[in-house]
């Protein structure tokens, strides 16, 4: 068998920024930060030390049914909102249900459902436990609730893998078409974490930014002045079509997924390895797998946090990943916008990524008013960069708690 390629023609999205992927696309051009304060009665009830941020742009309520909202999760409601917005922007492909596949990928899942049903059970007794908590808690809701949407057959996978989880499950559809299991594969990543255990949590690790006086800076990848990262919720996904497929029926093609490349640090389960031996070797993995030189790689999006720890790390990783051509690979940090989606992380900034290879624009991050001297890389900042003409290609990282990296290639078609 001839090799699949696989290329992008849909793009969906339900973010901080916007309901739509062109909201999105508009407000990380716009240098719009997505920061919002927190309800005050969360603030009061919890005494949380920070105290905003990157919320969804768009209810639910205002696209799906009651019904819908009652039996999903937030997170799945998220995914099927970005779904379904994906399937549409491909223009409806309607493939053999038994060749079209799902793969969404979350680092939390069900928070909410689950944590809500607990305290229904403790304060009001078994019978007042909602009877689909556990299908609307399971991480695996939203890729269930997708393929159920789409009346998809040919596999609905979850990829749980911390912030790393919507990356990696693009590459699940990515392997999916290349083995010829699918034709089309709709994949991505959902996060709906916005309670207050999430931010307790981080808050106690001294992940987040308190930087509540001026929330809209808080998220500021690779400046000196960064204290940790911004919460972002909502959710990413593309359409993921075997080439040949694409072709055959018409559709509009944004770029070519080139490939994916993983590894991991086995160093610590929150902290990356300082030297990034094992990001390194994720993006080597998939330049190479690509077939590609280090030369045609003219844009990188970084995972770029915006935490003490892990922006250093990560520039480190850059530099031993491709050394003096790290030169010619201008950066973008999108978080500095729509702060850190966690387990949709990845998927949104592979979207953004698709986005700049399609529209040769690689987007400036804001909030880097003093760039760390540990970071020796071309941070793109104050104006939008401009990409190169011809044969181009970009590298996505995405990189999760427990060590986990991943790493994504998109190439112009």
């Amino acid at each position: 068998m001839s090799e699949r390629r696989v290329v992008v023609t849909g793009l969906g999205a339900t973010t901080p920024l916007g309901g739509t992927i062109a909201e999105t696309w508009d407000g990380v051009l716009a240098g719009r930060s997505g920061a919002k304060p927190l309800p005050e009665d969360m603030l009061e009830r919890y005494e949380l030390p920070v105290h905003f941020a990157c919320t969804i742009a768009v209810d639910p309520s205002e696209v799906l049914s009651k019904v819908q909202i009652r039996r999903m999760d937030p997170s799945a409601q998220y995914a099927v909102i970005a779904a379904q917005a994906a399937m549409e922007d491909a223009g409806s492909p309607e493939p053999d249900p038994e060749r079209l596949g799902v793969a969404i990928g979350t680092g939390i899942g069900g928070v909410w459902t689950l944590l809500d049903q607990w305290d229904n059970l403790r304060e009001k007794g078994v019978r007042r436990v909602f009877p689909l908590a556990v299908p609307m808690l399971m991480p695996n809701t939203s890729s269930g609730n997708v393929s159920l949407l789409l009346g998809a057959r040919a596999g609905a996978h979850t990829t749980v893998s911390a912030c790393a989880s919507g990356a990696e499950s693009m590459g699940t559809g990515y392997e999916m078409i290349r083995q010829g299991r699918a034709d089309v594969v709709v994949a991505g990543g959902t996060e709906a974490a916005m309670h207050p255990i999430c931010f307790a949590g981080f808050a106690q690790m001294q992940a987040l930014s308190t930087r509540n006086d001026d929330i809209e800076h808080a998220s500021r990848p690779y400046d000196t002045g960064r204290d940790g990262f911004v919460m972002g919720e909502g959710a990413a996904v593309m359409v993921l079509e075997e080439y040949e497929h694409a072709k055959a029926r018409g559709a509009r093609i944004y770029a070519e997924f080139g490939s994916i490349g993983m590894s991991a640090d086995a160093h610590h389960i929150t902290a990356p390895e300082p030297e990034g031996a094992g990001a390194s070797r994720a993006m080597r993995e998939a330049v190479e797998r690509a077939g590609l030189a280090d030369s045609d790689i003219v844009h990188i999006n970084a995972h770029a946090t915006s935490t003490p720890v892990g922006d250093v790390a990560e520039a480190n990783a850059i530099r031993r990943a491709f050394g003096a051509a790290a030169d010619g690979m201008p950066v973008s940090a999108t978080k500095s916008m729509t702060g850190h989606l966690l387990g949709a992380a990845g998927a949104l900034e592979g979207l953004l990524t698709v986005l700049a290879v399609h529209h040769r624009t690689a987007p400036a991050a804001i909030n880097v008013e003093d760039l760390d001297s540990k970071v020796d890389l071309d941070v793109i900042r104050g104006e939008h960069r401009t990409l190169p003409d011809g044969d181009i290609a970009a590298l996505n990282n995405s990189f999760g708690f427990g060590g986990h990296n991943v790493a994504l290639v998109v190439k112009s078609v």
